[in-house]
């Protein structure tokens, strides 16, 4: 496993040694946090995710079977291509995470913080999920939530406003995103990334808003620190 710590440019999380991913579908670990991940992994770090939704509400793929079994598959095939030391799969209702009571989510998040210990928590930026799915931004707040008891930083993966006004255009999607300079650029090898997607299937359409984000960004992924590292109280 190469050591890239000497080849790029130290950024927020560049030192954990554990890290919990927080997402609310299966494939958010790989289409929109994959090359962040396989960074942490390539730095040294015991990345474990935690996903609230089994993503049984997909258009794509259904009527194919059980969606919620062929997904929950390809989660476990996605994380171990990424090289995850620790998977947790919920099965709150796909698409109805932001009517739950937080309370329900920031203990799902609390648990896993308890098993893992981790040095920092990844999720999606907050701003409308960066997507527009209520969803993600509901994972996001209830980690937020449980890392500010515990004094742990979060990162939030972000999009330039450039990017989500392309995407937003050419797909009538609702991303959202930020300034440049409220931004953290993060170089990044899309290779196991890549193999990560290609295990999600069902999801993986091509011509899809997903695969052109990835090649809007290259080589690059931004992130906006969402918490700072913190005693708790």
């Amino acid at each position: 496993m190469p050591d890239v710590r000497a080849e790029e440019p130290v950024v927020p999380g560049s030192d954990w040694t554990r890290v919990l991913v927080v997402v609310a579908h299966p494939d958010d670990e790989s289409f929109a946090l994959g090359a962040l991940i396989d960074r942490a992994v390539r730095l040294g770090a015991e990345v474990s995710v935690l996903c609230l939704t089994r993503g049984e509400a997909s258009t794509l793929g259904a009527g194919t079977g059980d969606l919620a079994a062929q997904r929950a598959a390809e989660l476990s095939d996605a994380a171990r291509a990424l090289g995850c030391a620790r998977t947790t799969l919920l099965a709150h209702p796909d698409g109805a995470l932001a009517d739950l009571d937080v309370r329900v989510l920031e203990a799902d998040v609390e648990a896993e913080v308890r098993a893992t210990r981790p040095d920092g928590i990844l999720v999606f930026d907050p701003l409308g999920g960066v997507t527009g799915h209520p969803d993600h931004r509901a994972a996001s707040e209830a980690a937020l939530a449980v890392a500010a008891r515990h004094g742990i930083p979060v990162l939030g993966w972000a999009l330039p406003q450039e990017v989500s006004r392309v995407l937003n255009d050419n797909h009538g999607a609702a991303f959202a995103g930020h300034p440049l300079h409220d931004l953290t650029a993060i170089p990044v090898d899309r290779r196991s990334q890549s193999a990560a997607v290609h295990c999600h299937a069902s999801q993986a359409v091509p011509g899809s808003v997903l695969w052109q984000r990835l090649e809007l960004l290259g080589d690059v992924e931004y992130v906006r620190v969402l918490a700072p590292a913190v005693s708790p109280a």
